[in-house]
């Protein structure tokens, strides 16, 4: 159903089923297509308050129908991830679209989104299916072990699936240790076991240059 038209197109093949997608990312499609705007970014009334309380801008719209639609936004990079029956984790502005029968919530994230300025949720996509998600140059996915926890730099940081631990550190970053860096310092570290998705470019945060 999900296949990369090139790296920063992704097509999605539709026989009356549907497709979940970023508002505003559909570049073109062929068939018959009905286009329906879902509010709040999660499942039911608590996704719906919880953007609201943290002021997250995050505008879902269902595609239904038979033909072929193609999604991109900003040239960003896309990743298709594939889940069978686990949860993925990832931050709102980075999720382009979803199999249109996986669940999409929001989940509390803690210090980590506020230090972010992404309010204390993300959001979690769980069921069967396929989720593509978007990065700002090619995604690099590391792996998580028991023997090698992962600190990652919170501003490259995509998403991340499997039986994670994630906690947050403050105290020092890269680009603070070497100088360059300004205002309070974060990192992410994630333990256990399972995948993290990182950028080669980085976001922009309130905690400072990091």
């Amino acid at each position: 159903m999900f296949r990369l038209q090139s790296s920063k197109v992704l097509a999605v093949d539709m026989t009356g089923d549907a497709v979940k997608a970023k508002n505003g990312s559909m570049v073109a499609y062929d068939g018959e297509m009905a286009f329906k705007k879902l509010s709040g970014g999660g499942e039911g009334i608590r996704g719906m308050v919880t953007r609201r309380l943290t002021g997250e801008q995050m505008t879902l719209m269902e595609v239904k129908g038979r033909g072929t639609c193609w999604f991109a936004d900003r040239a960003s990079e896309i990743n298709l991830v594939g889940l069978q029956g686990d949860k993925l984790y990832v931050e709102s502005s980075n999720l382009l679209a979803t199999d249109g029968g996986l669940r999409t919530g929001t989940e509390f994230t803690g210090l980590r989104g506020a230090s972010q300025g992404n309010g204390l949720f993300t959001t979690s996509v769980e069921g069967h299916g396929q989720a593509a998600i978007m990065s700002d140059g090619p995604a690099v996915v590391l792996r998580v072990s028991p023997q090698y926890p992962l600190t990652v730099d919170p501003g490259a940081y995509v998403a991340h699936q499997g039986n994670l631990r994630q906690s947050f550190q403050s105290g020092v970053t890269f680009r603070t240790l070497l100088g360059e860096g300004g205002g309070e310092a974060f990192q992410m570290r994630f333990e256990g076991d399972g995948l993290v998705y990182v950028q080669p470019s980085e976001r922009n945060t309130i905690a400072g240059d990091v």
